[in-house]
């Protein structure tokens, strides 16, 4: 690594792929831990002799190669890491005076752990997971197969709802223009076409795979082979402890996508929009997106029930994830990877869903129209896409929030709520306290924030990018420049 690409990351700081450790008298567990949960997540890269806020101090020089040689003995002992690891510490001259140690840690097809306690990345956090259900999630994460392709050999064409198949095949043909190769197929050649039907080859195994059960399963099939299987599907406008109407969906991906289109339909206004000369629904386009995306790219052997929820300010559906990064996703930084291809296909192929990574496009496109805003992605175990709502927002009269400005493109990242609505009334302790001296003294840094509070420099920097996503402060400057102002509009107290 050169000394341009060290100072581009020591500015930009801790990410879930960076972590500094100040290593002054030696390598601590901590560092250990970090290589843990770098390994368990997407990997990243460690720098020893920096402080949390990326100032370097150095590791003492002459003991620079001893440390190197203490933590490659470290990684290699079965005792302490299991399973061990190969890697290769880089001694970096940082300047006349300042050495430091840099080790790239590539994400791991194993679960790892130290010391018998397996950790993951979460943010800029290490963090340690003792659930079973997270530790499941991980190896799903790890698994180099596509989950849907497992075979079920004792399962039969009865256990299928081949009743949906003459549908289906209209589906097919009205989407393809008029000809489509299902339309001559009998059932079974259909199903084999498809991919529902196959053979492992490593296994020797034949028959109709998960995919073939989700898409077309009978309701008591699915639930044997996928008992946690459910989209929970929820209202909460007015009861926000509860709900004001929820449907809990457990049938097969073909009848829940409808289902689900219709819960959409029933609680969601259909505003008006002209596309060109014709009418387009926003609120079917919206929802057809990310009902596909939920249904299609679900991990089934997870344990976690996805949801589609509707709030007065935003919706958003999650369900079980493989993921292949963490963050969120943007146009700009969007690179599809199919979770499950056989689904993904036969909902393209019945028009239910078209080409991966198009959705994405359409819903930041789409978004904007129906609410001014932009929707969220969020890449993790658990995958998100969150849509702003704003019942008084009309594209065509640019009205919304009482404003006429036309389309508002504030990014809704890191917080899925409307920060225009945020009171400073509906603030934590914590942050009501960085508030009230942001607003006695004009501005606020990290260590003052670390000082006021008593708290770690992490956590203070946690709390202070939570107020600048809400849109209550502004930050200015770079690296230790940084500092944290009141935005406009808030300086009088009133969200």
């Amino acid at each position: 690594m050169n000394l341009n690409e060290l100072q581009a990351i020591l500015t930009i700081g801790e990410t879930v792929a960076v972590e500094f450790k100040r290593c002054g008298s030696g390598i601590e567990n901590d560092t250990y831990e970090t290589v843990c949960s770098f390994l368990n997540r997407f990997g990243g890269d460690l720098f020893l002799g920096v402080l949390d806020d990326g100032t370097v101090t150095g590791v003492p020089e002459k003991a620079a190669l001893d440390m190197v040689k203490n933590f490659i003995k470290v990684i290699s002992n079965p005792a302490l890491f299991s399973p061990t690891i190969y890697l290769v510490p880089e001694i970096i001259k940082y300047d006349e005076k300042r050495t430091i140690i840099h080790v790239h840690i590539p994400p791991s097809v194993e679960v790892h752990s130290y010391k018998k306690v397996i950790y993951d990345r979460v943010d800029d956090a290490d963090v340690k997971v003792t659930a079973t259900g997270t530790i499941a999630q991980m190896y799903i994460r790890k698994q180099n197969i596509f989950t849907e392709k497992k075979i079920y050999p004792y399962a039969r064409m009865e256990d299928l709802r081949l009743d949906l198949l003459p549908k289906i095949r209209i589906m097919a043909q009205n989407h393809a223009g008029g000809q489509h190769p299902w339309t001559v197929m009998d059932d079974q050649e259909l199903l084999k076409s498809a991919g529902l039907y196959g053979r492992d080859i490593v296994t020797g195994e034949e028959g109709y795979n998960l995919a073939a059960i989700m898409l077309l399963g009978k309701d008591d099939v699915i639930l044997n082979v996928a008992p946690t299987y459910v989209t929970d599907a929820l209202v909460r406008k007015v009861n926000v402890d509860r709900y004001d109407d929820r449907e809990i969906i457990k049938t097969n991906l073909i009848e829940s996508y409808n289902q689900l289109l219709e819960f959409g339909r029933k609680n969601l206004p259909d505003k008006f929009f002209l596309e060109g000369v014709v009418n387009k629904s926003l609120r079917n386009t919206i929802v057809r997106e990310m009902v596909s995306n939920t249904l299609m790219h679900r991990e089934f052997t997870s344990s976690y029930t996805a949801k589609f929820v509707i709030e007065k300010d935003r919706m958003y559906v999650e369900n079980a994830n493989r993921a292949a990064k963490e963050g969120v996703i943007t146009v700009d930084n969007l690179d599809p990877n199919p979770k499950n291809p056989i689904i993904a296909a036969f909902f393209r192929n019945i028009g239910y869903a078209d080409q991966l990574g198009s959705g994405v496009r359409k819903l930041f496109k789409y978004s904007k129209y129906y609410s001014g805003k932009d929707p969220q992605f969020v890449e993790d175990d658990v995958f998100r896409i969150i849509v702003p709502l704003d019942d008084s927002y009309s594209f065509d009269y640019g009205i919304g929030n009482g404003s006429s400005n036309g389309i508002e493109t504030k990014s809704a990242d890191k917080v899925p709520i409307s920060a225009d609505k945020m009171p400073i009334n509906n603030l934590t302790a914590q942050q009501n306290t960085i508030f009230q001296f942001a607003k006695e003294k004009g501005k606020i840094t990290s260590r003052q924030a670390e000082e006021l509070l008593e708290v770690k420099q992490r956590r203070a920097r946690s709390i202070l990018g939570e107020l600048v996503n809400m849109g209550i402060l502004e930050r200015k400057g770079m690296y230790k420049s940084t500092v944290y102002v009141l935005k406009d509009g808030k300086k009088n107290g009133n969200g």
